[in-house]
C-alpha cells in the first residue's frame, strides 16, 4: 500500500467534498471501505469495495456505476474477479492524472468499457489477462460497434497500458491495441443513420396530443389541485393518528377499508372521490386502464404524464437537448423585448440567471406557456408534498422556484420519495414514455407510412440503413429527433405541404426570416441553437434548390426565365455541393408565401408579411428572382379571400386600403399566372 499524491478528483463536485478525503485516495490500491461518494448532507453513500458507486448528489442527477450487474438489463453479470478489475481501471481513469471532467464521459466511458469486461466474463477469463487471449480480443470488434465507442475504447486502453505499473496487470499491450485497431478496421462498424426528420404528419400529432394533454390538465387545475390537497391531508391525518396510537405505520389509506385497531379514518373508495372532486373522467382518458376501478396510484401517473407532456412540448419549440429542458425551473419563460423583433419569448436556463452573457437562452413560441404554466402546478404540488420529509433536503428556492421535473414525492408514491431534491431524476426516453403512457398517443397513428417514409428521406437519405424507420412500423420517436425536425420545420414551407406545421412554427420561422435577413440584435441565444439552425437553413435551402427543377414550380415571366433560374443555381450540383455553395451566399432560396425567393442579396420587402411587390401588386412588374409554388394555390385563394373582405371595412383611400388593394391584385397575379 503506498499515496500516490498525483491522483484527485477532476469532476465538478461540491466545495465540501473536495476537502474530504473522497478527493483522494488514501492509499494504492484503495481500500474496500474507502468511502468514495457522499449525499447533500455529507454522509458516507458508496464505499469502494461495493458494487455499485453512486455519484448522484455530486452529479446532480440519478449517476450509478454498476460493477456487478446492470439493472434492468439481459446483462449476465460479473464475477467478483472481474468486478475487481473494472473497479480498479475506472479508479485510474476517475482519480488518476487525467481523471474525467465530465460526467456525461465518465458513465459512455464506463459503460464501454464495460462491455469488454463482461465480454471476458462470458468467456471464462479475467480481464486483467486478456492479452493472453487474442481470440477474445478478436471478439470485441462484434461487441463494441459504433466507431465513435471503438475510437473511444482505444484512449481508454492506452491510458490503461501507460498505468499498468500502477494498476499491477496489463490488459493490452501497444501490439494487443495494433491487433485490435486492425480487427476494427476489418470488422464493420454500425454506421449512424443521420438524425431521422420526423414526418410532418407523425410531428404535428405529437405536438397535438402534448398539447391536448397539457389543455385538458388546465381547464381542471383547480379540481386537481383540490382533490391533491385532500388526499395529502387524509394521509397526513391517518399517519398522526396510528403515530399517536403507537400503531405500526404501514397502510396509511384513507381509500381502504380496514377493521384494524386501531382504526385510520376511511373516506370510501377513490374513484368515488375522483368522482366526486370532478376528475375521474380525467383520470380515466389520460391513465386509466381498460379493466379495475381507479387508484391512488393513477395520480401519480398522471401527474407525471403532465410532467412528460409539458417538457416534449418545450422541446418541440426549443431545440433544447434533453438535459437542458429537463433542468428547468418554473421561472425559464422569460418575455423579451427587442428593438429588432419585439416581445420575443425566451426559455432560459439557470446560468442565466447568473451570468447575463451566458448562452442557455433559447428562443421559442408563445405556446410554450402553457406547458410552463402546467408543469410548475404539477412541480408546486410535488414540492409541497416534500416538505414533509426533511430527508428530501429542498432549499427556499426549492420552494419558491421548483424544478419544472421532479419526482413523485406523494405519500402514496411508490419509490424513494424521501430523495435529495438536488438529485434531478431522470426523464424518461420518448419512446420510454410512450409505453409508460399507453393513452398519451394512438400507436396507429405513429405508424410510418410510404409518404411519411419518403418525406422523411427528404432529409435523411440513409433513413433506409436502420430496420426501425420501415414502412409499417412504429415511429421510433426521440427527444434528438425533435431538435433536428424543430430546425429544418422552420425553414421548409416551401417543401413540405402540411400547413399545420406551417402554422405551429409560424413564430420561429419569422423570428428565423429576420434574425438572418437583418442579422442584427442584441439578443444572444443558445450557441448550439445558431449552429443547428444555420446548419438546417442550408439544408433545406439546398433541397429547395433541387425542387425548383419540378412542374409545380413556375415563373411569373415563362418557361424560359425557369430555365434560367435552374441553370444558374442549379445545374449539375449535388445535394453536398448546393449546400456548401448555400453557406458561402453563391446560392440562395429562401420561402415566401408564394413560392420562392433566389435573391442572393438582402431583399427589404421580404415576402412574408406582404407578397405585393413579389407579385406586382403595386402597379410594377414581379420580381425576376421569384418563382411561384402551385402548391400555394389553395392558400393563395383563403388570403385573397381576407384581403378582399379587410378592404370593404377599411377607409377609402386610407394607407391601409391601397396597402390591402396592392396586396388582393398581388394574389390575383399568382392565381393567374400558376392556373395552368
Amino acid at each position: 500500500m503506498e499515496l500516490l499524491p498525483n491522483l484527485s478528483l477532476k469532476l465538478n463536485v461540491p466545495t465540501a467534498a473536495e476537502i474530504s478525503h473522497c478527493h483522494q485516495p488514501p492509499s494504492w490500491p484503495p481500500l474496500p471501505d474507502w468511502v468514495i461518494s457522499l449525499n447533500a448532507n455529507c454522509n458516507p453513500v458508496s464505499k469502494w469495495g461495493d458494487a455499485v458507486w453512486d455519484f448522484s448528489a455530486w452529479a446532480g442527477k440519478v449517476f450509478k456505476l454498476y460493477f456487478a450487474k446492470q439493472p434492468r438489463t439481459a446483462d449476465s453479470g460479473l464475477g467478483q474477479q472481474n468486478q475487481n478489475v473494472l473497479r480498479m481501471c475506472m479508479s485510474w481513469l476517475i482519480w488518476g492524472p487525467q481523471g474525467y471532467t465530465s460526467w456525461q464521459t465518465l458513465k459512455n466511458d464506463f459503460n464501454t468499457f464495460r462491455r469488454v469486461v463482461l465480454l471476458c466474463e462470458k468467456n471464462g477469463i479475467v480481464a486483467s489477462d486478456l492479452a493472453r487471449f487474442p481470440q477474445v480480443v478478436r471478439l470485441i470488434g462484434a461487441t463494441i460497434k459504433r466507431k465513435s465507442h471503438r475510437d473511444n475504447l482505444l484512449v481508454i486502453l492506452d491510458r490503461l497500458f501507460r498505468a499498468r505499473e500502477e494498476l499491477d496487470f496489463t490488459l493490452l499491450d501497444e501490439s494487443g491495441m495494433r491487433s485490435l485497431a486492425e480487427e476494427f478496421s476489418i470488422t464493420k462498424h454500425r454506421d449512424i443513420v443521420q438524425t431521422a426528420y420526423i414526418p410532418p404528419r407523425i410531428w404535428v400529432y405529437q405536438v397535438t396530443r402534448l398539447r391536448e394533454g397539457l389543455d385538458d390538465f388546465l381547464v381542471h387545475q383547480k379540481a386537481v389541485e383540490n382533490f391533491y390537497e385532500f388526499c395529502l391531508g387524509a394521509y397526513t391525518r391517518n399517519y398522526e393518528l396510528l403515530a399517536a396510537a403507537g400503531a405500526p405505520i404501514r397502510d396509511v389509506s384513507p381509500f381502504t377499508l380496514t377493521r384494524r385497531k386501531p382504526a385510520r379514518e376511511y373516506h370510501g373508495s377513490f374513484e368515488e372521490n375522483a368522482k366526486r372532486f370532478g376528475i375521474d373522467l380525467l383520470l380515466r382518458k389520460w391513465v386509466a386502464t381498460d379493466r379495475g376501478h381507479l387508484n391512488i396510484s393513477q395520480l401519480s401517473t398522471y401527474f407525471s404524464l403532465v410532467q412528460f407532456a409539458g417538457l416534449a412540448y418545450i422541446a418541440n419549440f426549443t431545440l433544447q437537448r434533453s438535459e437542458e429542458f429537463a433542468g428547468l425551473r418554473s421561472d425559464c419563460l422569460i418575455w423579451e423585448e427587442d428593438p429588432t423583433f419585439g416581445r420575443i419569448p425566451t426559455i432560459c436556463g439557470e446560468t442565466t440567471k447568473t451570468d447575463p452573457d451566458s448562452d442557455a437562452r433559447w428562443p421559442t413560441s408563445p405556446s410554450v406557456e402553457v406547458a410552463v404554466n402546467a408543469l410548475t402546478q404539477v412541480a408546486t404540488m410535488r414540492v409541497n408534498a416534500a416538505l414533509a420529509s426533511p430527508e428530501v433536503n429542498w432549499t427556499a428556492d426549492d420552494v419558491k422556484n421548483p424544478f419544472l421535473l421532479s419526482g413523485a414525492n406523494e405519500p402514496w408514491a411508490q419509490g424513494d420519495q424521501d430523495r435529495d431534491y438536488a438529485v434531478r431524476p431522470l426523464l424518461a426516453r420518448y419512446w420510454v414514455a410512450i409505453r409508460r403512457f399507453p393513452r398519451l398517443f394512438d400507436r396507429e397513428a405513429l405508424r410510418i407510412t410510404q409518404e411519411d417514409y419518403e418525406t422523411a428521406r427528404l432529409f435523411t437519405p440513409n433513413l433506409g440503413e436502420s430496420p426501425k424507420f420501415k414502412v409499417g412500423e412504429i415511429w421510433p420517436l426521440a427527444f434528438h429527433q425533435l431538435r433536428r425536425t424543430g430546425a429544418i420545420n422552420m425553414f421548409a414551407s416551401g417543401i413540405l405541404s402540411d400547413t399545420s406545421i406551417q402554422f405551429l412554427m409560424k413564430h420561429l420561422t419569422l423570428l428565423q426570416t429576420r434574425y438572418y435577413g437583418k442579422n442584427f440584435s442584441r439578443l444572444k441565444f443558445n450557441s448550439e441553437w445558431d449552429g443547428m439552425t444555420v446548419t438546417a437553413r442550408y439544408e433545406v435551402m439546398a433541397k429547395q434548390l433541387q425542387a425548383i427543377t419540378d412542374e409545380r414550380y413556375v415563373s411569373p415571366y415563362g418557361e424560359e426565365r425557369k430555365k434560367q433560374i435552374v441553370l444558374d443555381f442549379v445545374g449539375a450540383k449535388d445535394f453536398a455541393s448546393l449546400v456548401k455553395e448555400g453557406q458561402k451566399g453563391n446560392v440562395s432560396f429562401r420561402a415566401i408565401r408564394l413560392g420562392g425567393c433566389t435573391n442572393r442579396e438582402h431583399c427589404e420587402y421580404g415576402g412574408i408579411e406582404s407578397i405585393s411587390r413579389c407579385a406586382g401588386g403595386d402597379g410594377g412588374k414581379p420580381c425576376h428572382q421569384v418563382v411561384y409554388d402551385k402548391r400555394k394555390r389553395s392558400s393563395a385563394e383563403r388570403q385573397l379571400k381576407s384581403v378582399e373582405q379587410k378592404i370593404v371595412s377599411a377607409e377609402a383611400n386610407s394607407p391601409r386600403a391601397r396597402a390591402l388593394q396592392a396586396e388582393a391584385q398581388g394574389l390575383r397575379n399568382f392565381l393567374h399566372d400558376t392556373k395552368h
